[in-house]
């Protein structure tokens, strides 16, 4: 063997590690991508898990379904009462709350007062205000996402706690005891 065969070996061995090393950087690089991707899938379906979701449907998709295809996802007792179809009086608050939800795109908020407790909560209703009576006053409800296929009355309750005083000017003797525990 000749020196020159010897030196040609060593040359050979020191251009590998070089060689390597851009591969090696090369192959770095693309796990770093794959792991950004990764994580930014991950962090899509995070956003995405968090979002509002009713039956495995978003609320724009709900609001995007006709009224059939929106009725075979809520409970029986909901289904067989919209398949009957809507009394007039529910029919003429939904248009009012259509128009008051027109309005609202306009930039106007009207509060709809209303009688009608048993009423559903459609998707196109999300984000109206609406004053559903009690027996006594109207109570403001303000419709969120997650009441999407509840009755209006469900959020308006019609019986308080009740919390006594003290006795009256024509309260008997007995009826003033007040025990001191």
């Amino acid at each position: 063997m000749a020196p020159n065969e010897e030196r040609d070996d060593e040359e050979q061995k020191e251009m590998a590690p070089d060689e390597t090393t851009e591969e090696s950087s090369e192959e770095i690089e693309e796990e770093i991508d794959e792991e950004t991707k990764d994580k930014e899938l991950d962090l899509k379906k995070e956003r995405d898990r968090l979002k509002f979701h009713y039956r495995g449907y978003t609320l724009d998709e709900l609001k995007k379904m006709n009224m059939d295809q929106f009725i075979q996802l809520l409970p029986a007792r909901a289904r067989r009462s919209l398949r009957r179809g809507l009394p007039p009086r529910q029919k003429k608050l939904l248009e009012r709350l259509r128009r008051a939800y027109r309005a609202k795109k306009r930039g106007k908020d009207l509060l709809t007062r209303t009688h009608i407790r048993d009423m559903l909560i459609f998707p196109e209703m999300v984000g109206l205000q609406i004053g559903v009576y009690n027996g006594k006053s109207f109570e403001v409800v303000e419709v969120k996402p997650e009441m999407i296929g509840h009755y209006l009355g469900e959020f308006s309750l019609t019986r308080r706690h009740v919390q006594h005083g003290s006795p009256g000017i024509g309260a008997t003797r007995s009826s003033k005891y007040v025990p001191l525990k």
